[in-house]
Order: C-alpha cells, then structure tokens, then sequence
C-alpha cells in the first residue's frame, strides 16, 4: 500500500469534535472527554433548573395572581403581626384571599374552611414575626419568590415549617445551605434540629464535624453545652461514627 493510500485512509478515520473542532481518530473516544464532561455538568445543571422549575409551577397550579391581589377592593381576609413592636401604634395588616391561603396551607385551610375566629373575624393573627417577614411570606404564596438575606430565610422558614409550606421552606433551607460556613455552622445547626430541616443539618452537623479541633473554642458551642446538652452529644456521635467509617477502608487495604 502506498504513502498516499495510507495517508488518505488515515484521514477518512478522522473526526472532528463539534465542540472544540479538534480532529482525533474514531477509536480515540477520548480524545473530547473534556468536551464531553463540560457538557454532561451543563446537562445536570439544566436538569435542576427544570426540577426547580417543575416544583413552582406545582406550588402556583392553583392560582395566577392579579397585579393588584393586596388591593383591598379584592382581598377578603388580613394577616397581622401581633407581636411586631409597633409601640402605641396599630399594627400594619397584610391583605390577602383565603383562596390563596387555603391553596398554599393545610394549616389556612383548616383554619378558614372551619367555624374558627379567624373564618368568622376575617382577621389571622400571626405571632413571633416582624411585619416585612409577614409581608414577605404572604408575597411568597402568591409568587413563589423571595429576596432573601439570611435573617428573613430564617424568619421564613419558621413560618413555612409552622404553615406547613413545604415549597417556602425547601427555598429557605437552600437558600441557607448556600451560606453555611464554620462561623454559622453550629447556630445554622442547632435552629435546623429546632425547625426540622434535615438537609441544613446535615450539611452543618458534616462542616462541624470536619472542624472538631476548634468546635470547643466558638462561643456558641458554650451556650450549646448550657442550654441543650443533647445536641453536644449528636455532634460527638457524629463525629466518632465519621472516624470510624474512615478508619475501615484503611484497615481493610492494610489486610490487602
């Protein structure tokens, strides 16, 4: 066979990469790995969005909000914040529907949908909460979108875990993943074991755990120890179940 016949029988092997237009051979399927891995992060990513995507339109199936839906020549109940220090002053009511409400809470529901004060008052009183917190929260079931900063996820979620909205405390809770470090990581861990956030604890019990040789120096580890003495022990629980299963694997590759 000739130079030539080779040549062009090399070149007719040849393919290109539609990504980085690089030529490689067919039996080289490796040549675009990187190719092919920027583009299987790009796929997982675009595949959360659409999850994410997916849940918000779940959560607003039931209702398209109006542009004027705190009007109040539209609204038929108010939410208060019965505890905001507004001093001599009344405060603030938040307007919203009791169709909304119901939609969005089983809580709402059984409070609106039954003879309770509230069905019969018009009035929901909400304890515990500033009146932006409030507003934000009832802004969120029409919306399903929050600005947050980490005080009013914190605040959110307390009402979503107490309302029983799942879709507002899944945000809140990422949201909060999103800016855990060691600084935060035991206070985010002792209000995640208080509101049931699973996801959040785990992710701050795993960041203690991987700091023990500076858990005991943080103030908040002291004001732990003193006021619930049985978060200390999950954490040390934790810790030596962690150093156990990295101990394992060493000791079965020594027997090898």
């Amino acid at each position: 066979m000739s130079d030539s016949e080779t040549e062009s029988e090399t070149e007719s092997e040849r393919m290109r990469c539609i990504s980085c237009r690089e030529e490689y051979r067919k039996r080289d399927a490796g040549t675009c790995k990187e190719c092919y891995e920027e583009a299987s992060e790009t796929e997982e990513e675009l595949k959360r969005e659409i999850e994410d995507l997916k849940a918000k339109v779940a959560f607003l199936r039931f209702w398209s909000p109006v542009d004027h839906h705190f009007s109040p020549c539209f609204t038929d109940v108010v939410l208060v914040a019965s505890d905001d220090d507004c001093g001599n002053l009344a405060p603030v009511p938040v307007r919203a529907h009791k169709a909304v409400l119901v939609s969005r809470s089983p809580v709402f529901k059984a409070m609106l949908e039954n003879e309770m004060e509230e069905s019969r008052s018009g009035t929901i009183k909400i304890g515990d909460v500033s009146y932006d917190a409030l507003r934000s929260f009832v802004q969120y079931l029409y919306t399903a979108e929050a600005c947050l900063d980490e005080q009013l996820a914190c605040d959110l979620l307390v009402l979503a875990e107490k309302y029983q909205v799942k879709h507002l405390k899944a945000f809140c809770e990422k949201f909060m993943m999103s800016k855990l470090n060691w600084d935060n990581a035991v206070g985010n861990f002792a209000f995640a074991h208080q509101h049931n956030a699973k996801h959040l604890l785990e992710a701050a019990l795993s960041l203690i755990t991987d700091n023990m040789d500076k858990l005991t120096k943080r103030e908040e580890y002291m004001e732990l120890v003193e006021k619930d003495p049985r978060l200390v022990v999950e954490i040390y629980e934790a810790y030596l179940s962690k150093q156990v299963n990295t101990a394992a694997p060493k000791e079965s590759s020594m027997k090898l």
